[in-house]
């Protein structure tokens, strides 16, 4: 049966949707800064970061449902498992695979999230004691 080889998107698409999930994150934590400084923002903000979440998050599911199917269709696990001999489609697999991880930016996508959220908590706690 002839498998269909998964491939990597073009980096500036994977860029394209990293910025766009770094911008959701950069939205939902403003919207503490805006409620206590300009709360006709709020909603606005709220669905420019939910907007842009639905779009990323279909991207990253698309991502990891591509990558299961690549597994399951070629057998991977299976053939690790009995220390079988892997094919030049199954090492071009398994290639894909390593580098559709190793090069995306998921990781900074996170450690940004990570800093964000500690700034949002931040300046919520400093505008609430400002009050």
């Amino acid at each position: 049966m002839e498998h269909i080889k998964p491939h990597t998107v073009p980096k500036s698409v994977s860029y394209g949707f990293f910025v766009l999930g770094l911008l959701s994150a950069i939205a939902f934590r403003a919207i503490i800064v805006f409620q206590h400084l300009e709360p006709l923002w709020v909603r606005p903000v709220w669905y420019i970061g939910t907007g842009g979440y639905f779009f990323f998050f279909i991207y990253r599911y698309e991502i990891a449902r591509k990558r299961k199917k690549a597994i399951d269709e070629f057998q991977l696990i299976e053939k690790l498992k009995a220390n079988a001999c892997l094919q030049d489609e199954d090492r071009e697999v398994v290639l894909y695979l390593l580098g559709s991880i190793k090069y995306s930016p998921e990781d900074i996508n996170y450690a940004v999230i990570f800093i964000l959220s500690i700034i949002a908590i931040v300046a919520d706690l400093l505008l609430s004691a400002m009050k």
